[in-house]
């Protein structure tokens, strides 16, 4: 069960480095490939998934981190 929970964490820790380094600074994933970024835009479409699922991710993180702290 130790394994699983570590394996787990392992997993959940690279999705959340993949799903951060997504988001470009400011200018969402428009510029990540070469688009351009040189004004704001609110978050749409695939950006706002991405950020939810980072949130979600990272939420999901500290909780097992703290079970696993725990037990």
């Amino acid at each position: 069960m130790e394994n699983i929970r570590i394996i787990f964490t392992l997993v959940l820790s690279i999705l959340i480095i993949l799903a951060i380094l997504l988001q470009g600074k400011g200018a969402g994933l428009g510029s990540a490939w070469g688009g351009s970024g040189e004004t704001f835009q609110t978050r749409r479409g695939i950006e706002v998934w991405v950020l939810r699922l980072t949130a979600v991710s990272v939420g999901i993180f500290l909780l097992l981190s703290f079970l696993n702290l725990i037990v």
